[in-house]
Parts: C-alpha cells; structure tokens; sequence
C-alpha cells in the first residue's frame, strides 16, 4: 500500500503524466551515476508502449528493473531485469515508478482501487489509485530499500550486486538541501493539471449532444474498454428481449422503432456514468458495468425485470421481461460471444437470469 506521504487519489491519466516525467529524468543527461530505474507496471501491455524507453534508460543505468504480470516471461531489452509478479501479490496492483543516484531521487508509487472516474473518457483514463510521488531523493532511497526487501531474491546475482551497489553509494553521500523546493514546485504542476483535466471532461459534457443515443457502438466499445486485461473489473450484463411478433412492413417498421426506444429508455435508466450500454444483436444489449460485484449486477438485472415489466403496463410495444445474463470478468476484449452462448441457453431453458462464474480464463 503506499507510504503516508503525499498520499492522494490519483487517475490513471495523471500517473502516466508523473510516470513520464520521472522516466524523462532518468534520460536527462547528468553525471551523477551510478542510477537505478525500477518500475512496477501490473500487465505486459502497459509496458511494451513504453519499451523504447526502457530500452534508452537500461542503456544508461547501472541497474534497470521491471516487475509485471505474465504468464511466460516477455523479452525486455538488454540489460533490463524481469521480476514476475503473481497476480494475487499486492505488487500486482503496485504502479510504481523509481530513479535514484546518489544525487537525485523521484519516485512514484500507487495502488490500485479497482475503481473508475465516471467522467474518464476511456476505462484505462478513467482508473483510480491511491498513491504518493516524491521528487526527494531519500524518498526514493527508501523505497528501493523496500523494493530491494521484497524482490531481491528474485533478480540474478549481478543485477543483486549492481542494486547493493547503487544503494551503498547513495547512503554514504547527503541528499541535496533545496530538494524540497523542488518538490513544492512539482506539486503545484501537477494539482494544475489534475485540474486543468477535471475542468476538460467536465467541459467534455456539457458540450455533448443532448440527442445523443446512450448506445455505444461496437468500434467504440472497444476503445472505451481498451485491450490490456487483469486489471479493472467489469460487471456484464446480458439482455435479451423477446422477438416482436411478425407485423406488416410499415406497421413493423413503427413498431420496431417505438420498441426499441422504449427498451433503450428503460435499460439506460440502471446506467452509472461510468458504464456503457452497447447492442449485441437485433433482440441482444449489453449493459457494462465497471468496478460493480456480481452482487451488483444480480441486483441489477432485477431491477431491469422490473422496469421492464413497470414500462409494459404502459407501453404495448415493450415485453414484460427478458432473459440475462450476469457476469464479471478482467479480460479484454469482453467475451462477447460466450455471452450470446449464455443468452441463447437462458432463452432455451426460460431462465429469466442465469449467472456465468467470473471469467478468469
């Protein structure tokens, strides 16, 4: 969990501003080495868009380290050290960033929540962490120790000795007396541009259509949910509503529309800012539903029974029900099929809400 220190929520987007600024002083031309990069980066795709920069920064450091999630171990670029996280560690939700010579210390570390900002326009953008950042560098020292503690057995011998080495270094020289200067000013820069984000995505909405369907598109589906999986949970909530009875073409037409309006309108009405309603299919909807429990989603798959039978009092184009299917899962793309699968099974056996067991693959 992070330190005491500096402690704040933090968005994804302004830890990827902070982690790119501490990276960009590791490549800072300085003469005072030795240097050592760490840096926590919980799944494989969130590092490999910043490999060119750790393959700059092993070439300049006397010990570079990265820790991630992975199933096989990727290939890094020479002279970086691989520590393989298991996902159930709490280094797993870790998001931390490090560089440390004897005369200068930056360090970033998070922790994950789980949690989304609903005015995010992206779930990645949008993911929330508790962290802390220090431009101090006895800060920094601190952390690495910490570091060195938890992950030393892991690293190969000379990666050990080049890390005892740097560490060594840094504790027989003081750290600079104006540092916190430095800090001070860094932190104003960086509440500036929270702000300045805040005030974009709020800006962002008011300037939305009002006429805006709250139908998501499938291209836009999948850039909204992203691709890097085993982090954020997502509830899904499978809709089917039985097909309308074959009526004449025009009266179909009319029909058709008032339906799905009507359908539209009453699945919306269970949707967060934070989630997405997308369509499956002619009769299918998906409802999306970031950092929620399958407890969540069961809860609200009834209340979408309810309404739907409340609006079909009212409304004769509507069914009185449908058939869904509840599910949570970390993986991206979501498992659009396997949840037509489920729907198709629901439908089959008249189960008004089956559930499918987290899809952990």
């Amino acid at each position: 969990m992070p330190a005491a220190r500096n402690a704040q929520l933090f968005t994804k987007s302004a830890l990827v501003t902070l982690s790119h600024a501490i990276e960009r002083a590791a490549l800072a031309a300085a003469e005072d080495g030795p240097m050592l990069v760490v840096a926590l980066f919980q799944r494989l795709p969130y590092f490999t868009r910043e490999r060119r920069v750790y393959e700059r920064i092993a070439e300049r450091a006397a010990v570079t380290v990265v820790g991630l999630v992975a199933d096989q171990a990727p290939e890094l670029p020479a002279g970086t050290h691989l520590i393989t996280l298991d996902d159930g560690e709490p280094y797993a939700r870790e998001w931390t960033v490090l560089v440390l010579t004897p005369r200068f210390g930056a360090v970033l570390e998070a922790y994950d929540r789980e949690e989304v900002d609903g005015t995010a326009a992206t779930l990645e953008a949008g993911r929330l962490f508790d962290g802390w950042w220090s431009l101090r560098r006895d800060d920094a020292l601190h952390k690495a120790l910490s570091l060195q503690a938890a992950f030393g057995d892991r690293l190969p011998a000379d990666a050990r000795a080049a890390l005892a080495g740097v560490l060594s270094y840094v504790r027989d020289l003081p750290a600079g007396a104006g540092e916190s200067r430095a800090d001070a000013l860094a932190e104003l820069l960086v509440a500036h541009a929270e702000r300045s984000g805040t005030e974009l995505a709020a800006l962002r909405r008011q300037l939305a259509p009002a006429e805006a369907t709250p139908v998501t598109g499938a291209d836009e589906v999948r850039r909204w949910a992203g691709d890097a999986s085993g982090t954020l949970p997502v509830a899904l909530l499978g809709v089917r509503v039985p097909a309308p009875h074959r009526l004449p073409e025009q009266t179909g037409r009319r029909t058709g529309a008032l339906r799905n309006e009507g359908l539209i309108a009453v699945l919306s009405r269970v949707l967060r800012d934070t989630d997405r309603l997308t369509r499956l299919g002619d009769d299918d909807f998906l409802l999306m539903l970031p950092a929620r429990t399958m407890d969540d989603a069961v809860r609200i798959a009834h209340q979408v029974q309810a309404d739907l039978a409340a609006a079909a009092a009212t409304n004769a184009f509507l069914p009185d029900g449908a058939f869904q299917l509840v599910m949570t899962t970390r993986w991206r793309p979501f498992p659009v099929d396997r949840i037509v699968a489920a729907l198709d099974w629901a439908e089959q056996e008249r189960v008004p809400i089956a559930q499918l067991d987290d899809d952990d693959r």
